[in-house]
């Protein structure tokens, strides 16, 4: 095919996509509409050509027995027959043609139809000859060339109408076939070529948001463990200055007992009961304490 593995060069959005469909569609359309208009001149065409070969052959039969006619004529009216029709002959014909226009879809075809002037001064000048001898055969030599006229008139027609129906069927069918091999497959081929980048940059924004989120959920889970941590040395503190023992020592211990048992629990464990004052004051809890940290340090 010949537009196969063509395309046109445009940027790959949804707003190309739409606009080269819009195309497409009215393309298809087009190629619709234009492969009727080539039928129907091509049944009109045919039509044509079958009258033509009929006007040509009856033509042929009317030229045929023109002649003899006026070889009729000649012989009975004599040689001066000839000369006195040629002297007698003046002025506009009466026997005219005009022409008319039909359109069949869309093409303008010329038509053209002989008719007969009438009127005061379009008597025939020639009516008087063969008056001394052979009037009827002269007329009759008359008629028959009129026939003669007439159908040469309708073969003109016919054989314009062929000659102009023959042009406008190459260019129709030159666009069918340039909508259908080129221009068609080049949109078709443009809007597979937008569909495929389109789902490649989905592929790629879903991705990248999936590298995103994973970034995300592991930026928090290491606030999350930094909160924990800081959160376990600030409640070892607490308990070191409580209980009076170091930073790791009560680490250990909230780690052992998970940081829910109660205060008596803890002391009566790490503490020696010798040490512990029965009523003592503040002053001393204060002293006791102070000097129990710098044991451990």
């Amino acid at each position: 095919m010949a537009g196969h593995g063509q395309r046109l060069n445009v940027v790959p959005t949804v707003t190309t996509l739409g606009v080269v469909k819009a195309r497409l569609a009215g393309a298809s359309r087009g190629h619709a509409l234009l492969k009727k208009k080539s039928d129907a001149l091509t049944v009109q065409f045919r039509a044509i050509l079958k009258r033509i070969v009929s006007a040509k052959e009856a033509m042929g039969d009317t030229l045929r027995a023109a002649s003899l006619s006026l070889a009729e004529a000649l012989y009975v009216a004599g040689a001066p027959l000839r000369h006195v029709v040629q002297q007698s002959v003046s002025g506009a014909a009466r026997l005219r043609v005009r022409s008319q226009q039909d359109n069949i879809a869309g093409v303008k075809l010329p038509r053209f139809e002989h008719f007969l002037v009438s009127g005061a001064g379009a008597s025939s000048s020639t009516s008087l000859a063969g008056l001394a001898g052979g009037g009827q055969q002269v007329a009759a030599c008359r008629a028959a060339y009129a026939r003669a006229v007439e159908a040469l008139v309708e073969l003109a027609s016919l054989q314009t109408s062929f000659l102009t129906l023959d042009a406008a069927i190459k260019v129709t069918n030159r666009r069918v076939n340039a909508l259908e091999s080129v221009v068609v497959p080049k949109l078709e081929n443009t809007i597979t070529y937008i569909k495929g980048e389109l789902d490649e940059q989905e592929r790629e924004e879903f991705f990248r948001l999936k590298k995103i989120q994973a970034f995300k959920q592991r930026e928090l889970e290491q606030q999350m463990e930094a909160a924990r941590r800081y959160a376990e040395e600030k409640a070892a503190g607490e308990v070191a200055l409580q209980r009076g023992v170091s930073v790791d020592a009560a680490t250990d211990m909230l780690a052992i007992n998970g940081g829910g048992d109660r205060d008596e629990d803890i002391i009566s464990e790490f503490y020696d009961p010798i040490y512990i004052l029965p009523t003592p004051t503040r002053p001393q809890v204060c002293m006791f304490s102070f000097a129990y940290v710098l044991c451990f340090l």
